[in-house]
């Protein structure tokens, strides 16, 4: 059994692309985890949409074996986190199954929004936090400058912090000897009863859950009888092990270590994450803090683009499912798309990831309708209603107020960009609350409705900034606002999956806009189409799509006038009747693109 004082767990936590995943690379390298040649960039992300995007989306783990400068051989248990905004979830279970962290910035690009949403989290948790200033063998690398910056933005002591380049290699030995001397080794008592918190699970196809745990107190032995607390569940335990980062089997798992084990669960939902594993026979005393479940804040439909695969979805969705427990759905229909799911999700990027992974791992086809998010509805006999899709709004008669969700935004810009950050944030109804000065950059905190910044905000942020701006919120609360459904009418027939909720300043604009981008992107038929926008049936805002004309008139040469008048008054009737009847095709690209809106 390992001694506690020689095992260190931490995890490396950063702004996206700050070098977290080479940074591990470069450590299991170091510490001989794998050969260099099973060596590959960013290791750890085996994901294929991860290493095509150059992001970490699961959060992942790996056991080292270090021989310190001393001669003792430490155990370090090392957690590679997301960056993403909206992988923050990830980073917080990864947290609590550590005692330190390895704060990884950028010595060119400095303190970013992310990195401090990362560093409180840590801070909220006692972390110890090692700073480690990367990528120092960029011609634009400025460690004292940042170094200073994080002293001043953070407050944290950067006299221990370290130079590295993960890249190259450089400064790596410093960084694995600052893990053994300055982060603290956990705490646990052997001959306690089992106390495990569960930090995540996913879905095998071999071996079924696979439960990854951190042991406080106790030992995990292979054919114990454990007890999931929350649920009162007990299960034999097969099979234990490690990722080294390669699977590796062990007999036992003593208190500080983080390993993984499988007990023939048939459902990742079976194991709640933060959840307390005991034994089964001798129980501990008290459950765990465990963390937050992750709320979904963004909603959308996905539907299949051929109706005949909705049972193909379905299954392609339900093991999704399995391994991202963050991740919702329910059934919905919809007159213009036919069956699909409603599908809750942590921000866009999670979205696209899944929408991404749906048609390239399921080869399934799919239109994805308007993101929106979780409306309150107070009606006028007092009851309140959750409302996920604007096209399930009841009559506004019947509707006291309505309530949207807004935001604690966090933008950290250049100055010279901020009078188009400021613009920006003021069209999306953003209230200036803070504005704080670092070097040459500028800190705002924006309140801001998530409505207005779920679909193309941090689109619009990076564009007006040349890049340079970061971004990160966290969820205020409710407030009621003059908020009103907008239909699209589409030759007269409402398109429920273009429906969206606008405040009510807006609508005009909104509905313009709309109508003109839905102009562009529908194609011409032989007949006017005309596109509509219209508030409790009133119509706002329209577009007259043109109709193609074909000449029925090029076979007539000469005679007289009456046999062309013929020919174009069938002509009129054919496409008058066509308008009646015809059903006008909207590309799949029109449903996103008609909604991304041009400030």
């Amino acid at each position: 059994m390992t001694d506690l004082s020689k095992i260190r767990n931490f995890a490396i936590i950063a702004h996206i692309d700050h070098g977290k995943s080479t940074l591990a690379d470069r450590l299991i390298q170091h510490t001989g985890g794998l050969a260099a040649r099973e060596m590959s960039e960013q290791v750890l992300d085996n994901m294929e949409l991860e290493r095509e995007r150059g992001i970490t989306i699961k959060a992942q783990t790996v056991r080292l074996d270090y021989k310190a400068a001393d001669g003792a051989t430490y155990q370090l248990n090392l957690i590679d986190t997301p960056g993403h905004v909206d992988f923050a979830y990830e980073v917080n279970r990864s947290l609590a199954a550590c005692e330190g962290s390895l704060l990884v910035v950028d010595a060119s690009q400095g303190v970013e929004a992310q990195t401090l949403a990362n560093v409180y989290q840590a801070i909220d948790v006692n972390h110890e936090i090692v700073p480690v200033l990367n990528k120092i063998d960029l011609p634009a690398a400025e460690p004292d400058r940042i170094g200073k910056q994080i002293k001043d933005v953070i407050g944290l002591d950067v006299s221990n912090a370290i130079n590295i380049s993960a890249k190259t290699g450089q400064g790596i030995d410093e960084v694995l000897e600052a893990i053994i001397t300055q982060l603290p080794p956990p705490q646990g008592r052997a001959d306690a009863p089992l106390k495990a918190l569960l930090v995540d699970s996913w879905y095998d196809a071999y071996l079924g859950v696979v439960v990854l745990v951190r042991i406080i107190d106790g030992e995990l032995k292979k054919g114990q009888k454990i007890r999931m607390m929350s649920t009162g569940m007990d299960y034999l335990v097969d099979q234990l092990g490690v990722f080294r980062p390669k699977h590796e089997t062990v007999a036992r798992l003593a208190p500080g270590e983080i390993g993984f084990f499988t007990a023939a669960i048939k459902e990742v939902a079976d194991t709640r994450v933060g959840d307390t594993i005991s034994d089964a026979r001798r129980p501990c005393d008290d459950m765990l803090s465990g963390f937050k479940p992750a709320q979904p804040v963004v909603f959308c439909g996905l539907f299949p683009l051929d109706s005949s695969a909705f049972e193909d979805l379905r299954e392609a969705i339900a093991r999704l499912r399995l391994n991202d427990a963050s991740f919702t759905y329910e059934t919905e229909t919809s007159a213009a798309l036919g069956f699909g799911f409603r599908c809750g999700f942590l921000g866009l990027l999670h979205l696209e990831i899944i929408r991404e992974r749906i048609e390239r791992e399921f080869n399934i086809d799919l239109i994805t309708t308007a993101p929106s998010v979780i409306y309150h509805l107070h009606m006028r006999d007092g009851q309140m209603i959750d409302m996920h899709n604007p096209a399930d709004m009841p009559d506004v008669t019947k509707i006291d107020h309505i309530e949207e969700p807004w935001i604690k935004a966090s933008i950290l810009v250049p100055d010279d960009y901020m009078g188009a950050v400021l613009k920006l944030c003021e069209t999306r109804r953003g209230r200036q609350l803070n504005i704080n000065y670092v070097g040459t950059r500028a800190m705002l905190d924006y309140a801001l409705p998530l409505n207005e910044i779920v679909f193309d905000f941090y689109d619009r942020l990076k564009s007006v900034t040349k890049g340079y701006a970061s971004f990160d919120y966290t969820l205020s609360g409710y407030e009621a606002g003059e908020l009103v459904k907008m239909s699209i009418l589409v030759n007269g027939e409402t398109v429920d999956a273009l429906s969206t909720i606008v405040h009510r300043s807006q609508t005009e604009i909104r509905g313009r806009a709309m109508c003109a981008r839905l102009k562009e992107l529908i194609p011409r038929h032989l007949f006017k189409i005309p596109i509509q926008a219209a508030i409790n049936g009133k119509i706002i805002a329209r577009e007259t799509i043109s109709a193609l004309r074909k000449d029925v008139t090029a076979k007539c040469y000469g005679g007289d006038a009456t046999r062309k008048r013929k020919l174009l008054d069938r002509q009129r009737a054919g496409k008058k009747k066509m308008r009646q009847f015809g059903k006008v095709d909207i590309p799949q690209n029109a449903f996103i693109a008609a909604l991304k809106m041009d400030d």
